[in-house]
C-alpha cells in the first residue's frame, strides 16, 4: 500500500468522523449516516491494501522458491 493510499484512506476515516459526530451533535441523521458510510469506505480501503501488499508479498515469495529450485 503506498503512502498516498495510507493517506487517502486515513483522510476518509478521519473525515468520516468528523460528519458523523457533527451529524449527532446537530440532530441530523442524513450527515450522520453520510459519516459512518464515508468510514467504513475509508477502512475498506486499509483493508484492502493491507490485502495486496499480503498477496504481493507471498506471490514474491513463490517466485524466489521458483527461482532457487531452478538452480
Amino acid at each position: 500500500m503506498t503512502q498516498e493510499e495510507k493517506f487517502e484512506s486515513k483522510k476518509d476515516q478521519l473525515a468520516g468522523k468528523a460528519k458523523e459526530v457533527g451529524g449527532k451533535v446537530t440532530g441530523d441523521k442524513e450527515l450522520e449516516a453520510e459519516g459512518k458510510s464515508q468510514g467504513v469506505l475509508g477502512k475498506a480501503k486499509e483493508k484492502l491494501g493491507d490485502a495486496k501488499d499480503t498477496v504481493k508479498g507471498a506471490t514474491e515469495s513463490v517466485k524466489e522458491k521458483l527461482s532457487d529450485n531452478k538452480d
